[in-house]
């Protein structure tokens, strides 16, 4: 009797958590959806806004619209390079992360698979490039890029883009690829295959989940950077849409509503991509911290 009784009492024990347990995951889950409020808020204003006229706005900062109207977007439209602007950022945005993903993808291979003290440097130095804030040099990349003829050229703001995000980009790719056997490429070589074939038709295809999450972390970095084009790209035809921002802000007005309608449509590329992809990001970021 007393054994089926601690038994029973076990069983209810390991079923029903103690109060203090679940008054710490009441807590952690309350703290998780006011972190994801304090996210989406920033959203929530600029959707607000983008929808108001200014007497709204004025009126109930913060309240629904009365009215769902498509005035500011058609307004922001209108904008000069509006839609050169756009084409300027597609182009570079493409340009980017097709060019990150081939170099970065074959510099992470090669330091990964040569086992050299000068590789072990150039792995290195992609490490310490990741540490070195863009804001640092600013100006010596400027004066080198307009001794080029650069500045104002989309070709100057894509080897830009490309030089800050390749140091981190190579080190995640060759944390992966330390994840794929060895014994792939040793059976392709006796085959006779070239380095260049073993790379492009064994290890690539396998790097699919590195390649999605590169696509997009690039992708973002490209679409949404505001400094570097703030540097390189100042006449409006070159301009990509974050800068479209300063249309709106003159010295003696401020168009509010407008630059939020301009700013939503210039998220939804990115967003679109981003929630096609982004279970990839985690996976693909997490894969190569398996193995040293």
């Amino acid at each position: 009797m007393m054994t089926s009784l601690l038994t029973r009492r076990a069983a209810r024990d390991s079923i029903e958590p103690p109060p203090r347990r679940s008054s710490a995951r009441t807590l952690r889950i309350a703290l998780m959806y006011a972190v994801g409020l304090a996210f989406l808020f920033p959203f929530y204003v600029a959707v607000v806004y983008a929808f108001k006229s200014p007497e709204e706005t004025t009126r109930d900062p913060l309240g629904l619209p009365p009215a769902w109207r498509l005035d500011n977007f058609v307004a922001a439209t209108k904008i000069p390079y509006f839609f050169t602007n756009i084409l300027n950022s597609v182009i570079v945005t493409v340009s980017v992360v097709t060019v990150t993903v081939l170099i970065c993808s074959m510099a992470g291979y090669i330091v990964t698979r040569r086992k050299s003290k000068v590789y072990s440097v150039i792995y290195y130095l992609f490490l310490l490039s990741i540490l070195v804030p863009f804001q640092t040099i600013m100006f010596p990349l400027y004066v080198q890029l307009r001794s080029l003829g650069l500045i104002n050229s989309l070709l100057g703001i894509i080897i830009v883009q490309i030089g800050v995000q390749v140091g981190y980009f190579a080190f995640l790719y060759a944390g992966f690829i330390k994840t794929i056997p060895v014994e792939l490429e040793e059976a392709a070589r006796l085959d006779g295959a070239s380095r260049f074939t073993i790379f492009f038709r064994i290890v690539f295809p396998l790097l699919r989940p590195i390649n999605l999450t590169v696509i997009v972390l690039a992708a973002l970095g490209s679409w949404n950077d505001f400094l570097a084009p703030l540097m390189l790209l100042q006449k409006e035809d070159t301009r990509t849409l974050p800068l479209v921002q300063f249309y709106f802000f003159g010295q003696y007005s401020q168009q509010v509503n407008l630059a939020f309608a301009a700013a939503i449509v210039s998220m939804i590329p990115i967003l679109i991509l981003y929630f096609v992809l982004q279970r990839y990001i985690v996976s693909g970021m997490s894969a190569g911290a398996v193995k040293g």
